[in-house]
């Protein structure tokens, strides 16, 4: 049986297309992420280039989502990065370190500003109770439209319901608060990213299923 275990749950990818991510895989991981997230309007406004994006999503999936956390590839051309309970999901000093100079590199000062805040702004509005948390899920634009997104979602969403483990997420792009509304997340709030007219976030969670 295709099975992957966690210590609050077994993950069964046995009727899915779906495989799990090793460390090996963390640009694949992000690359996939970033193609996903490169007209998302959190995204652009906080990195503003591709490239910056891409960044900051291949540091994320290399330091924190696939060594600590939980990653899953769909063939089509997708992939998504969750971190388990008890595991911190703040960026450790390391990680922020390379962030910069991946901003440098590909991205601005002000990304590196921005972003950092608005990890802050993430850091507060996060549960403190026990949850699943996801961190993001993505297809490329060649696997939109078609079950994809589903496909990466249902696998751990049952594994949560079997172990009475609630999700959270923030949800980046409005487009998206009806996918995720149909799978049972519910809007805790919303908060913009930078006053001024930024764009939004939208806090969402979602109880274990009975």
């Amino acid at each position: 049986m295709n099975t992957l275990k966690t210590k609050q749950m077994e993950i069964d990818l046995t009727s899915s297309d779906l495989v799990q991510a090793h460390l090996s895989d963390w640009k694949t991981v992000a690359d996939i992420t970033g193609e996903a997230f490169a007209e998302d309007p959190v995204n652009q406004w906080v990195f503003g280039k591709p490239g910056a994006i891409r960044s900051m999503f291949r540091v994320m999936a290399r330091e924190m989502y696939l060594p600590q956390g939980l990653s899953h590839l769909h063939p089509a051309g997708g992939a998504t990065m969750w971190m388990p309970p008890g595991v911190d999901a703040a960026p450790s000093q390391v990680g922020l370190f390379k962030f910069a100079l991946g901003q440098l590199r590909h991205g601005t000062l002000g990304a590196i500003k921005r972003g950092m805040a608005l990890s802050d702004l993430m850091q507060a509005w996060h549960p403190k109770e026990p949850h699943m948390y996801l961190f993001t899920i993505g297809t490329t634009r060649d696997a939109r439209g078609k079950g994809v997104g589903k496909g990466l979602l249902a696998p751990v969403l049952k594994a949560c319901d079997a172990a009475g483990l609630p999700v959270y997420l923030e949800n980046s792009n409005p487009a998206n608060s009806g996918f995720y509304a149909t799978h049972g997340f519910e809007r805790m709030g919303v908060f913009e990213i930078g006053g001024d007219g930024s764009p939004i976030m939208e806090p969402m969670w979602r109880e274990a299923k009975t």
